[in-house]
C-alpha cells in the first residue's frame, strides 16, 4: 500500500510527478528511520539540490563525480536467515554483491501485485545488465509458499531470471523491517542501505534511480561492471508438452477440451480422449492478432466458449481475446495493452487498460471476467462496445454487502448456477456468492455478494490471513488460495490450489469436505495426487483437472474416483523463441601470431586464465566456445563451425580439441570466443562471467609436430 505525495517538476533532470511512501508506520531507529523513507524522497532532496559556487567536486581520473543521491546511508543488514537459495548456486552474501547496485525483491507468490512487479525487475536487469543485481526475497504468506519445492516451481512458472532466497521465517524481511507486499528495498555498490518503496507501478521512478546511482559510483570507480551468471532452476528443466497449464474448459458437445498451456503462451485444443486437434498461437509472448500459427499470447488463463467464439483471458497482455473457430484466427476485444487501475465506470472496449483478467464465463448474454489485478468482477454485454466492473469496491479484501460496496480478494475462478456466480476469491481463501439479477450493476442496492464457505468481515482485513485445510460448515470452512472451481448437479468443485486438494462443496448447506488429493503436492495417481490444481471442467461424468505445477491434465471419474493422466497425442512443446542479438560480452579481439600446427585430427587448445585473488573457476559450470573460419573454412570440420559447444576446466586452464577436416591443409583465421564462471573460493551463489575472443592465424605445415594451440585470458 502507498501514498501519494506530489512533488514540483524541476528543470534540471527528472520529471518526478509523484513520491511514494509507505502507509505502514516502520519502528526503526536512528539512523535507520531517515533511510527508510522512500528512496524517491532522498532523490528528490538530493539530486536537485543547486551546488555552491566554487564548491570542490571530489574526481576519479579527472572525471567529475555526481553528487551521491543517498549520502550519509547505513551499511544495511546482511541477507541471512534465509532457508534455501534458488535460481543460484549457493547463498550470496552482500559482500559477493559489492560493486553492484542490489535491488532486494520481497515478493511471495501468491501475490498479484507481486506478479506486477516482475515485469519492472525485468526491465531494469536488461537495462542495467552490467551494473544491477536483482536478489528476490521470499517471504511467504501462505504455508504452502515456505516449501522451497513450492518457491522453485513458481519462479519457473513466473519466468524470474535472478537469485531468490526462501525468507520461510521472515528473517530477512524482519531485519529490513518490512511491512507489505510487495517491497524493494534499494542498496548501493558500497552497501549502503539507500531506502525502500512498496507497490507497484514504479518502473519510470526506479529507473531513475538506479540511473543516478551508477552515474555517482562509475566515476568514482566504486562500481563493478564485470557481467555476473547465475544457476537458473530453468536450466535443470526437461521440455514437457504441457508447461503450468492454468485453466481448462470441456465443450461436451462439440467433444473438445481446450487448455491454456500458460507457460507456452498457447491454448491447445483436444478431443476429450487426447487427440491432439489444434494449436492456437505460435508460442511467442506477444499480443499479436492472425491466424493460429502466428498469433501470439502471454501466459493466457481463462476460457470460455460462446458459439463458435472462445474467449480468452490474455492474463500477462491485460487483454480479452477471441478466437473465431471457424476461421482459425484470433482477434482482441478489450484492452489497449497497458494494465489499467480503473475501478468504477463504463468504458470503450479497446479504450481501458484491464488488469489482469484470470478468468471468464458466460452467461445470458453477458461475459463476465474475474479480473485479479483491482479484485473485482467486471462484465460485458456480448455485442456492446462497452466493458465495466460488475461486483467490488476494488478493496482488498473479504466483506459482503451490495455490489459496489463488497470487498473481494483477487477473484481467480468463477461458475455458475444460471442465477448466482460462484467466485474463487484465491487471497481470501474463500468462496464467495454473487447475483445476477436483471438491471444489476455496480451500485444496484439489490445485487449482493456473500461468503458461502470461509470467513469475512473481519476487522482490519484479517479474512485475508484466515486460510488453512478444515473440513466445516460455511465460515468454520478452511481452504489455502484456491484457483479453480466448477458447478454440476447442485456441488461446487474446487480446486483448493496451495491444498493440494479438489474440495466439494454443498452449495444449498455450505458444507465442504475434501474430495480428492492427499493435502501433499505429487504426481501419484492412486492415491490421487496434485501439485498447485488450479482449473477444473466436467463432461461426460468425468472431472478434468489442470493440475498446474505436474505439467499435466487428469481426468477424474465423478462416481469412481478414479483419476488417470489425459496423454494428448502428438502434442509438442514449441520451438523455444530465437533470442534477440547477445549482448558483446567478449572484449576486443586479441590477435594472435600465426600457429603452425601438423596435419593430423585436432587442433588441442588450453587457455591459462588468471583469476582476481580468492576465485576459482566454477567447476560446475560449462566453459563454452565457438569458433569461425576465415578464408579456407574447409580446415575445421564444418559441424564444428558456428556451433557452441563445451569445453574442460582443469585448474585454471581451459582445454578443448576441435576437430579439422579430412582434408585439412593450408591457412586459415580461427576466430574464438571463449566463456567461462569464475566464484569466490570455487564455490557460492554468485559468479562472474568470464570471456576472452582471439584471432588465431592457423597454417598446417609438414614441418612441425606441435597440435596444440596455447593462449592466455585475464578475468576482469
Amino acid at each position: 500500500m502507498s501514498v501519494i505525495i506530489p512533488v514540483p517538476d524541476e528543470d534540471a533532470g527528472y520529471r518526478a510527478g509523484y513520491l511514494l511512501r509507505s502507509l505502514f508506520p516502520m519502528p526503526i531507529p536512528m539512523p535507520w528511520c531517515a533511510a527508510a523513507t522512500a528512496f524517491a524522497m532522498c532523490l528528490a532532496a538530493t539530486s536537485f539540490a543547486q551546488e555552491k559556487p566554487g564548491a570542490d567536486k571530489p574526481a576519479v581520473a579527472d572525471k567529475e563525480i555526481p553528487p551521491n543521491p543517498f549520502p550519509d546511508r547505513p551499511k544495511a543488514p546482511e541477507l541471512e536467515g534465509g532457508v534455501e537459495w534458488l535460481n543460484a548456486a549457493g547463498p550470496i552474501s552482500l559482500r559477493d554483491l559489492r560493486g553492484k547496485v542490489v535491488l532486494l525483491d520481497f515478493w511471495t507468490f501468491c501475490c498479484i501485485n507481486c506478479m506486477h512487479v516482475l515485469p519492472d525487475l525485468k526491465f531494469l536487469e536488461q537495462k542495467y545488465a552490467k551494473e544491477l543485481v536483482v536478489i528476490g526475497v521470499h517471504s511467504a504468506k501462505f504455508d504452502n509458499e515456505k516449501e522451497t519445492g513450492n518457491i522453485r516451481k513458481a519462479i519457473l512458472r513466473y519466468e524470474i531470471e535472478h537469485p531468490v532466497v526462501n525468507d520461510a521465517e521472515m528473517a530477512i524481511w524482519r531485519r529490513f523491517q518490512v511491512s507489505s507486499w510487495p517491497t524493494l528495498v534499494l542498496i548501493d555498490p558500497e552497501g549502503h542501505y539507500c531506502g525502500y518503496i512498496s507497490g507497484e507501478g514504479n518502473r519510470e521512478l526506479l529507473d531513475e534511480v538506479v540511473k543516478r546511482v551508477v552515474a555517482h559510483h562509475r566515476p568514482k570507480g566504486t562500481l563493478d561492471e564485470t557481467p555476473v551468471r547465475f544457476d537458473l532452476e530453468r536450466h535443470s528443466q526437461a521440455a514437457t508438452p504441457l508447461r503450468f497449464p492454468g485453466k481448462i474448459l470441456a465443450d461436451e458437445v462439440g467433444r473438445r477440451l481446450f487448455v491454456s498451456d500458460s507457460n507456452h503462451n498457447r491454448i491447445v485444443v483436444t478431443s476429450l480422449d487426447g487427440k491432439l486437434l489444434d494449436v492456437i498461437g505460435s508460442g511467442a509472448i506477444g499480443e499479436k492478432d492472425g491466424p493460429y500459427a502466428e498469433a501470439q499470447f502471454d501466459h493466457p488463463q481463462g476460457l470460455c466458449l460462446v458459439g463458435d467464439v472462445l474467449y480468452v483471458a490474455d492474463t500477462e497482455n491485460h487483454l480479452i481475446r477471441q478466437v473465431n473457430l471457424q476461421t482459425k484466427t484470433v482477434s482482441t476485444l478489450a484492452g489497449n495493452g497497458e494494465q489499467g487501475h480503473m475501478r468504477a465506470g463504463y468504458f470503450p472496449l479497446r479504450e481501458v487498460g484491464l488488469n489482469s483478467p484470470w478468468d471468464l464465463l458466460h452467461l445470458d448474454g453477458v461475459l463476465y471476467i474475474c479480473m485479479a489485478g483491482p479484485h473485482q468482477i467486471w462484465s460485458h454485454q456480448i455485442g456492446s462496445k462497452t466493458i465495466q466492473p460488475y461486483a467490488g469496491s476494488g478493496r482488498e479484501d473479504i466483506r459482503n454487502g451490495i455490489l459496489g460496496e463488497s470487498a473481494l480478494a483477487q477473484p481467480s475462478g468463477i461458475a455458475t448456477d444460471g442465477t448466482f456466480l460462484y467466485v474463487c476469491d484465491s487471497e481470501g481463501s474463500a468462496v464467495r456468492k454473487i447475483s445476477t439479477k436483471p438491471g444489476n450493476d455496480l451500485h444496484d442496492p439489490e445485487g449482493e455478494v456473500a461468503t458461502i464457505a470461509g470467513t469475512s468481515d473481519l476487522p482490519r482485513g484479517r479474512s485475508l490471513f484466515e486460510f488453512g485445510d478444515v473440513d466445516g460448515k460455511g465460515s468454520e470452512a478452511r481452504l489455502q488460495h484456491p484457483l479453480g472451481i466448477v458447478r454440476h448437479e447442485g456441488v461446487l468443485f474446487v480446486a483448493d490450489s496451495y491444498n493440494h486438494k479438489i474440495k466439494r462443496i454443498d452449495i444449498e448447506k455450505r458444507e465442504v469436505s475434501t474430495w480428492l488429493g492427499t493435502g501433499k503436492p505429487g504426481d501419484g495417481v492412486n492415491p490421487p495426487q496434485f501439485a498447485e490444481p488450479a482449473g477444473l471442467t466436467i463432461a461426460n461424468g468425468k472431472l478434468y483437472v489442470a493440475d498446474t505445477n505436474n505439467h499435466r491434465v487428469c481426468v477424474v471419474d465423478l462416481k469412481s474416483k478414479a483419476m488417470s493422466v489425459l496423454e494428448i497425442v502428438g502434442l509438442k512443446p514449441p520451438q523455444p523463441p530465437k533470442s534477440d542479438a547477445e549482448v558483446d560480452l567478449f572484449g576486443d579481439e586479441k590477435a594472435i601470431p600465426v600457429q603452425k600446427l601438423a596435419a593430423g585430427k585436432f587442433i588441442e587448445f588450453e587457455i591459462a586464465v588468471t583469476l582476481p585473488e580468492g576465485f576459482k573457476l566454477n567447476p560446475e559450470a560449462p566453459v563454452t566456445y565457438q569458433m569461425t573460419a576465415e578464408g579456407n573454412q574447409s580446415l575445421i570440420a564444418a559441424e564444428h563451425l558456428n556451433v557452441r559447444e563445451e569445453a574442460a576446466a582443469e585448474g585454471t586452464t581451459l582445454k578443448f580439441r576441435v576437430p579439422l577436416s579430412a582434408k585439412a591443409a593450408g591457412e586459415a583465421t580461427l576466430h574464438l570466443r571463449v566463456s567461462y564462471q569464475y566464484c569466490r573460493d570455487g564455490e557460492g551463489g554468485l559468479c562472474k562471467l568470464g570471456s576472452a575472443r582471439y584471432a588465431i592465424p592457423v597454417r598446417i605445415a609438414s614441418d612441425t609436430s606441435s597440435a596444440a594451440v596455447r593462449l592466455t585470458a585475464k578475468a576482469r
